[in-house]
Formats: C-alpha cells, sequence, structure tokens
C-alpha cells in the first residue's frame, strides 16, 4: 500500500486509503508480532520441518511475483500520464491481477511458515480482499480494452 503508492506515475493515491492501510497494518503487525512473541512454540527442528521450508519458499516466490508485477505496472506510465494501458510481461500473460496474485501466495507461505491462526486469518483476508480486488480489475480491462486478451483470468492461471 505504502511503497507501491509512492512510486507509482501520474495518478494520485486517495490520502483516505493510504490511512485506512496504514491502520490495518499496524493492527495486524501488532497481532502477528504479539503471537509470533509471546504466544507461538515451536518444536526443535521447526526449521527444517516441511511447512517452514515450503512455507518460506512461497513467502519468497510470491514476494518476488508481486514486485516484479508492480514494476511491470508502474513501467505503463510515464510521469505525470494518467491513461490506462493494458499490463504485459510476466504473469501478467496469464492474469490480470499478477500483483495480487503474488502478493496471496506470499501471504500464504507466510501462514504456512508460522503455522499460526493469526498467520492463517492474514493468508485468508488478503485471499478475500485481493481476490475481489483482482476481479474487479479484470472487469474494468475487459470493458475498457476490446483488444484485451480473453483467455487472461483474473487470478489464478486458466481457472479463475
Amino acid at each position: 500500500t505504502f511503497i507501491y503508492s509512492l512510486l507509482t506515475r501520474g495518478r494520485p493515491f486517495p490520502v483516505v486509503l493510504l490511512l485506512k492501510g496504514f491502520l490495518f497494518c499496524i493492527g495486524n503487525g501488532f497481532l502477528q508480532g504479539y503471537y509470533l512473541s509471546y504466544c507461538a512454540e515451536y518444536p526443535e527442528g521447526w526449521y527444517t520441518d516441511i511447512r517452514f521450508s515450503l512455507g518460506v519458499f512461497l513467502f519468497i516466490l510470491g514476494m518476488g511475483i508481486n514486485m516484479h508485477s508492480d514494476y511491470l505496472l508502474r513501467q505503463l506510465r510515464k510521469p505525470g500520464e494518467v491513461i490506462y494501458r493494458i499490463p504485459q510481461g510476466g504473469l501478467f500473460t496469464f492474469v490480470s491481477g499478477a500483483n495480487f496474485l503474488g502478493e496471496i501466495i506470499e501471504w500464504t507461505g507466510y501462514a504456512l511458515a508460522t503455522w499460526s491462526l493469526p498467520g492463517l486469518a492474514f493468508a485468508f483476508f488478503s485471499l478475500c480482499f485481493l481476490g475481489l480486488r483482482a476481479f474487479h480489475h479484470h472487469r474494468f480491462y475487459l470493458k475498457t480494452f476490446e483488444d484485451y486478451p480473453k483467455s487472461r483470468k483474473a487470478l489464478i492461471p486458466f481457472i479463475f
């Protein structure tokens, strides 16, 4: 929410949305940090457990997808432009919400690595919220661009 809004070109980012994102991140960060600091108990060898290893892998993979997708989106506009263009490259070849997919993968990995209820709740919230945003972006692209790829899905390649 914060970094991307500072890096976007042309369009202003609504302050209210920025504040809501800030408040959510503070609350969620507190919940995640409190759980990991005071409630979580992991067995010896947790760092070699498949859940932790797969979770870290998914987190890093999702972060890479998210960062690459955000980079591709930022490159669509020159400074001062406010026009829309069709995202191309990376996972945008298959889905309209490649950046959202990356973030969902990222937080699913976090939930798996922490094996916690707060982590699972955050991953589920991310799936619901970002999945809906991907759906709306996909619908917008289909309505706005006649030449938008009809085979491209909203969030999950070849499925949704």
